[in-house]
């Protein structure tokens, strides 16, 4: 009896105790899972046992961060469920290949593939801006000559438009009746003697003024007591006769346009900016002329950025005064004008080649240690001289590849590709003979599991499957694509299957089923 009732104490220890256990073990539970939010850990932020940059105990490395791995630019500093996928968080290590986005190529593998590096540095980048322009005349330079009294052309120097003159060079001699009795008038007052005489000498001197004469041709009459019917136009200044308005025999009324000279030193240029590249011109920028008629080039500034925009071009009008010894560039010639835009402080700069344009990022690919790559993303500047600015993304002294990136899937991810060269450089051993194209194949990828949804009309499978190492996936239940609708004859729901998927997504970003089999052993 005795007996009995120990074995009786002993089993109910046993279970007392194991249920003290289940109980602590599932307040553990429950307090893990209210410190975790809901939809996933916490993004990184450190402080906790289980924070990035502690050793994981299991495998005695550093954790870097967790992530989802098909939503890798997510960072989280704990572990727990994806608040992406049906799945947990995985853990990066700092002895990964794939440590921030890098890759790992061998140098015989970068030689391989042309891979040349080039380093950032600091330098002036300043646009090339270059129009072409036509030669128009100084519209400051421009000089019209007038009658200033009713008369008769009666002798003209110069017959012909664009005819060259010379600054004080007589263009036409006048008869001007008007003037013979303002000048008769004051030589008959001055021949009259007595005090009376100095009012009514001033008053026909005002005369001649009032009929158009200036006070040259007054001095001229008063020193030699003659009158002067006749006047000579002259040149106010040189250059070609650009309008001429004057014949001989003519009558002419006062204020009638006789001839409007153009000088031609200097002349203006005028050069079709478009509008895109007219915010980094300024006036007084350096200019460099080249015309077919100059041997050399002429340097001169912009003297304005007219304000106003050619609706059908949408170009702007730059004004470069240039000085034109000689005359060589004359009214309509074609000009090409190179533009030097105003003194620039030093920036970051990387070889225009080493950028890729991806559509709405700009992106490089940086050389780390130990023969990694990893991409990055930067935003750039101006281009100039087959080099770019960069703003931010980069620091001096990083060393970018400059060639090498027809690796770059333009309809994959960045990510995507870096792992597609991650598989191709696989371990070499001795008498290995890779080509380049084979350094740049895509891998397959092998994985079993169970379906549990198929829709052969879309071609597309749901599959409960197991870790597939190759792509360090952990077990998940995700959809794929299959490449030919036909591969999912026979495929049924719980079905174990083996299949493959291809090394690289597709342009939709899903990686696609190239085979898929009844698991073997399986029914």
């Amino acid at each position: 009896m005795n007996s009995r009732a120990l074995v009786i104490a002993f089993v109910a220890a046993i279970l007392i105790g194991a249920g003290s256990y289940g109980a602590y073990r599932y307040g553990v539970s429950q307090g893990m899972r209210l410190a975790t939010p809901a939809g996933g850990p916490a993004p990184l932020s450190g402080g906790s046992p289980q924070a990035a940059g502690n050793i994981d105990p299991a495998t005695g490395k550093k954790i870097l961060y967790w992530h989802d791995p098909m939503a890798p630019g997510q960072k989280f500093d704990k572990p727990g469920k994806s608040p992406f996928m049906d799945m947990q968080l995985v853990p990066v290590y700092a002895d990964e290949d794939s440590n921030e986005g890098g890759v790992a190529i061998s140098g015989r593998v970068q030689q391989n593939l042309g891979i040349r590096l080039a380093e950032v540095t600091k330098g002036v980048v300043a646009p090339a801006v270059e129009a072409v322009g036509t030669v128009s005349y100084n519209e400051r330079s421009t000089f019209v000559v007038q009658a200033r009294s009713s008369g008769f052309v009666e002798k003209l120097y110069v017959r012909a438009p664009l005819d060259p003159v010379r600054a004080g060079q007589p263009l036409a001699e006048l008869y001007v009746p008007d003037w013979v009795a303002a000048q008769e008038e004051y030589l008959a007052v001055k021949r009259m003697s007595g005090a009376v005489s100095d009012p009514l000498l001033d008053a026909a001197r005002q005369r001649m003024r009032l009929a158009g004469m200036t006070d040259e041709q007054i001095g001229l009459v008063e020193s030699s007591g003659k009158v002067h019917a006749r006047v000579t136009v002259t040149a106010p200044a040189g250059g070609v006769v650009a309008e001429l308005g004057a014949r001989e025999g003519m009558t002419v009324m006062s204020g009638a346009l006789l001839f409007r000279i153009n000088g031609l030193d200097p002349v203006w240029i005028n050069a079709e900016i478009p509008e895109s590249q007219a915010g980094v011109l300024r006036p007084g920028n350096a200019v460099e002329v080249r015309a077919p008629a100059l041997s050399g080039g002429l340097k001169g500034r912009v003297s304005a950025i007219l304000p106003e925009v050619n609706p059908a071009t949408r170009t702007l009008k730059a004004r470069i005064e240039l000085a034109n010894p000689g005359g060589r560039l004359v009214p309509g010639m074609f000009a090409t004008v190179n533009f030097t835009p105003a003194t620039r402080k030093e920036v970051l700069v990387v070889p225009s080649e080493a950028v890729i344009q991806t559509g709405k990022r700009s992106v490089v690919i940086v050389a780390l240690d130990n023969g990694r790559f990893a991409p990055a993303d930067v935003e750039t500047g101006i281009e100039s001289g087959g080099h770019t600015e960069i703003r931010k993304g980069l620091e001096a002294g990083q060393k970018v590849v400059a060639s090498g990136q027809f690796l770059i899937d333009s309809e994959a991810s960045l990510k995507a590709t870096t792992d597609r060269m991650t598989g191709a450089s696989a371990p070499e051993t001795a008498g290995t003979a890779a080509t380049m194209h084979d350094s740049v194949r895509p891998v397959a990828h092998h994985g079993e599991g169970k379906v549990t949804g198929v829709d052969p009309e879309k071609g597309r499978v749901e599959l409960d499957h197991g870790p597939i190492p190759s792509m360090k996936w952990p077990p998940m239940k995700m959809e794929f694509p299959v490449a030919d609708k036909s591969l999912l004859a026979g495929v049924k729901k719980d079905d174990s299957v083996e299949f493959e998927l291809r090394g690289a997504p597709d342009k939709n970003g899903e990686y696609v089923i190239e085979k898929i089999a009844p698991r073997k052993g399986k029914p």
